[in-house]
């Protein structure tokens, strides 16, 4: 079916631009009047080639979902009925899995259900934290201003994650360089010179022999150790899948030297950032913390919101159980407590998710300006001893025909 780039202006005078699949142009433009749209230009798009292989991933990208949120929310805030947004929304949509699960949200509002109820039946798209803030907008008459502030929230989610899987990048691709690199010349190149020496004869110096020795135990065992590795990561997947090996494997990441404080200020981060943001959309607080607690990403703090959860029940305050579960700082306490206090809970928590997001640039700074050096000597120090091991058997021979 053909598609057709249209612009309009809304009932409430503000520009709209889009994309409908239709069978002609003034079916497109007929569409767009019956929704209130005025001011309609219509064309059609070029037909372009592609090149696809299979079925795709049936997957929904983040930026989609806040592309579509954002429009979403500029629909309803121009006056345009949920269903017809849907509409629109969904046949502009280029993602197959995403448009029908849109056309799907669609009919079950159409039938009765609640746009909550209908994002609901679609958790691996629509989480619990979006379908909550969507319903408490949807009971307050707020959708739109929901719709803008989760669009939001995903945004500097999404920015939160790209910053923490940047700084492993480096450092990883590093250590993979340097282990191909290593393994090569240990397997490939060590042998050829381990052959030539023995030709030569006489005493190897003993950096060589240790060469040597490594060389022929590592091309001996090399299918052992490859087996190994992929054993080890299974079993590292299986015992995280337990409850007492996450939770051991989560302290340690808190806790580890250099990653250690990165993780903790992600943590804080992601606690803040939600809680204030489903707080200050009407979502009751205790709600908020168990969904929360769901999306914490850590077993140690997903345990610490719980008890937060569990205190307030019993009518404490939220920063007796933080300061007690030795995993926010005494800042983050101190800042809860006062907006806790005040009323302003969400401004202060939105606050300090703010300063995390700082802190957070900075620690992945830091720690990349910290790696980059030590992994240079290492690599380094590692392929260059190597080198010169095989070498001094060469200098020592040069040296006896020169004497």
């Amino acid at each position: 079916m053909p598609k057709f780039a249209w612009e309009a202006r809304s009932k409430a005078g503000t520009a709209q631009k889009g994309v409908m699949e239709a069978q002609t142009k003034d079916m497109v433009e007929a569409q767009l009047k019956r929704y209130g749209f005025t001011g309609v230009t219509v064309k059609e798009e070029a037909k372009q080639i592609s090149f696809k292989f299979g079925k795709g991933s049936g997957k929904v990208e983040t930026k989609e979902l806040v592309v579509f949120t954002r429009q979403f929310a500029t629909m309803i805030d121009s006056g345009l009925p949920l269903v017809q947004c849907l509409d629109i929304l969904s046949s502009q949509q280029e993602n197959k899995h995403f448009k029908e699960i849109l056309v799907r949200v669609k009919e079950s509002v159409e039938s009765g259900s609640t746009f909550a109820d209908a994002l609901s039946k679609h958790p691996k798209c629509f989480d619990q934290l979006y379908v909550n803030l969507v319903a408490a907008g949807e009971v307050g008459g707020i959708l739109d201003t929901i719709l803008t502030r989760l669009a939001a929230y995903i945004e500097k989610a999404m920015k939160l994650k790209k910053q923490v899987k940047g700084a492993m990048v480096y450092p990883v691709t590093i250590l993979s360089i340097a282990v191909v690199v290593v393994g090569v010349i240990l397997v490939f190149v060590i042998p050829t010179f381990a052959k030539m020496f023995a030709d030569f004869g006489g005493e190897l110096p003993a950096p060589t022999k240790f060469v040597i020795a490594l060389s022929n135990f590592l091309t001996k065992y090399i299918l052992v150790f490859i087996v190994g590795a992929v054993l080890l990561k299974i079993a590292l997947g299986k015992y995280y899948a337990t409850p007492k090996g996450r939770k051991n494997i989560d302290r340690m990441a808190l806790n580890a030297p250099i990653v250690g404080p990165l993780v903790r200020k992600v943590s804080v981060a992601k606690f803040t950032r939600t809680l204030g943001t489903m707080i200050s959309s009407g979502v009751p607080i205790m709600d908020g913390l168990e969904i929360v607690a769901k999306t914490a990403g850590n077993k140690i703090v997903e345990e610490a919101i719980y008890k937060v959860r569990q205190s307030i029940s019993e009518g404490k305050t939220i920063a007796e159980p933080l300061a007690e579960s030795g995993v926010f700082p005494p800042m983050v306490v101190q800042m809860i407590s006062v907006g806790e206090a005040t009323g302003a809970m969400d401004a202060m928590l939105n606050k300090i998710a703010d300063f995390y997001d700082d802190e957070v640039d900075e620690a992945v700074g830091a720690m990349t300006s910290m790696m980059e050096p030590m992994l240079m000597v290492f690599l380094g120090t590692t392929v260059g001893g190597l080198v010169i091991a095989m070498y001094l058997p060469i200098f020592k021979l040069a040296g006896t025909v020169g004497g």
